[in-house]
């Protein structure tokens, strides 16, 4: 059996050889060796099929540093993984070296029994108690974990809603997970998405408009190339624009492929990303994946290395 990233560490340091070194910056567990490099994480569905540990492996070998978990690949009902399998998916990120990002598509499981913007109070009510579940299961698979709320069709519009009731409903739901969220080391980050996939919070604009007015630490936002295909300002400047609130980025073609495989220009978001001094994750999120999983995140990584080679750094 190969030794995992911990075990050849502690190899490297028994023969004299100086492991990787350790930046502040991030969490304890393996960086890229140069830390001006982009941190590079992949959702961890890219994997189809594989056991999720062996996915952190699979991670790993084609060239991530850091890993985002969807919580239905967990379980089909995530909130009820039990606390001995969370220690052993958290011991396992730890052991592959692999930081630890966050999780994402948070409200597809259990299916079709959650909403968060719906007018039905019940419905509403249970599905945000089931937020703060997701909430403990983020915190405890790894520290400062960030909670990526896409979810389109879980936040949409529904039953003769208005966009203005649904919006002033998810900004009402993610004020009160703050607190909890806070004290479990956990960032919320609503996601703008595109508006063919949902009618609530299509813009950065309207995003950040409401992460200003929960005015929390623990609700920022991020940027994610695929759900900016309706933007009107150019993608560096949207990033610019607003730097401060941006903790993570996704990163795939305009329709959903790897990147390399489409028209759309990762130079331009990336350099931004350098001009600002962007320290966070940059994470695949893909949703095809042919000829494999395992190519596909081949194939993205080296693709993402080399335009970051080609980068001003000035």
């Amino acid at each position: 059996m190969r030794p995992n990233r911990r075990e050849l560490l502690a190899l490297l340091a028994a023969s004299g050889c100086d492991p990787m070194p350790q930046d502040p910056e991030q969490s304890t567990a393996a960086k890229d060796v140069d830390p001006r490099k982009f941190r590079l994480a992949i959702c961890n569905e890219t994997f189809q099929g594989w056991d999720v540990i062996e996915g952190f492996r699979g991670a790993v070998e084609t060239g991530y540093t850091g890993v985002e978990i969807a919580p239905f690949t967990l379980s089909e009902d995530p909130a009820s993984v039990p606390a001995s399998k969370r220690r052993e998916y958290r011991d396992a990120i730890e052991s592959e070296g692999l930081g630890y990002v966050g999780l994402h598509s948070l409200l597809t499981a259990p299916r079709g029994e959650l909403h968060v913007t719906t007018p039905d109070h019940g419905v509403r009510r249970r599905s945000w108690e089931y937020f703060r579940k997701l909430i403990d299961l983020c915190a405890e698979l790894g520290d400062n974990g960030m909670m990526i709320l896409g979810s389109g069709r879980q936040r949409r519009t529904v039953d003769g809603s208005s966009v203005e009731d649904a919006t002033n409903r998810l900004r009402d739901g993610l004020a009160e997970m703050a607190g909890q969220a806070q004290e479990r080391g956990v960032v919320i980050l609503p996601e703008t998405l595109a508006p063919h996939l949902c009618d609530v919070l299509t813009s950065m604009e309207q995003t950040v408009a409401m992460v200003r007015e929960i005015g929390h630490p623990a609700v920022q936002t991020m940027f994610d190339s695929h759900n900016a295909v309706a933007e009107e300002l150019p993608h560096d400047r949207l990033i610019k624009e607003h730097a401060s609130l941006i903790r993570h980025v996704h990163i795939n073609e305009m329709d959903g492929r790897h990147p390399g495989t489409g028209s759309y220009d990762f130079a331009i978001p990336l350099q931004a990303l350098k001009d600002i001094g962007y320290r966070g994750w940059l994470s695949l999120e893909v949703f095809r994946f042919e000829p494999s999983g395992e190519e596909v995140a081949r194939v993205s990584s080296e693709y993402l290395r080399d335009i970051e080679s080609r980068l001003s750094t000035a």
